[in-house]
């Protein structure tokens, strides 16, 4: 089951964001402020960021977050799927797959990209299984907020 993150998921997303940050599927921690920006940031509306909590037996198992933009060259709202997390013993139960089903089943959604870590072959492998494909270009990066 997928549902929306609440006020009240706080201290299950920040331990779980942790969990995730401090893992090998990301490329560096960030601080603990970032973390609890965007918490604020998706209970406020899920306008810009979107977050839910994969459950499994009633209880939280893992959590994904996407942001929201338009975009002209995807002609309607672009979502970036920023963080997909699950605890490593629901794994391999279609926890990403049913994540990624719910992201493409919002309304208006005209596209979706993505980024992995290149030694994250599990998740590279889920998401060409679903028809993703590389983009045929480079991006850049530039942080401006420290």
């Amino acid at each position: 089951m997928i549902r929306k993150i609440t006020e009240a998921d706080r201290e299950k997303y920040l331990e779980f964001s942790k969990i995730f940050y401090d893992s090998s599927a990301v490329d560096a921690p960030i601080p603990e402020s970032h973390r609890i920006a965007a918490f604020e940031e998706m209970v406020a509306s899920q306008e810009r960021l979107v977050g839910v909590f994969l459950e499994c037996d009633g209880k939280p198992v893992g959590y994904g977050l996407a942001s929201k933009m338009y975009s002209q060259e995807a002609g309607g709202i672009q979502l970036w799927l920023e963080e997909l997390f699950v605890l490593p013993e629901y794994r391999s139960r279609g926890l990403g797959r049913e994540f990624i089903a719910y992201m493409e089943s919002l309304p208006n959604v005209a596209r979706i990209r993505l980024e992995y870590e290149k030694s994250n072959t599990r998740a590279a492998a889920l998401y060409r299984k679903l028809g993703y494909a590389d983009m045929p270009y480079e991006q850049l990066v530039k942080n401006i907020k420290k």
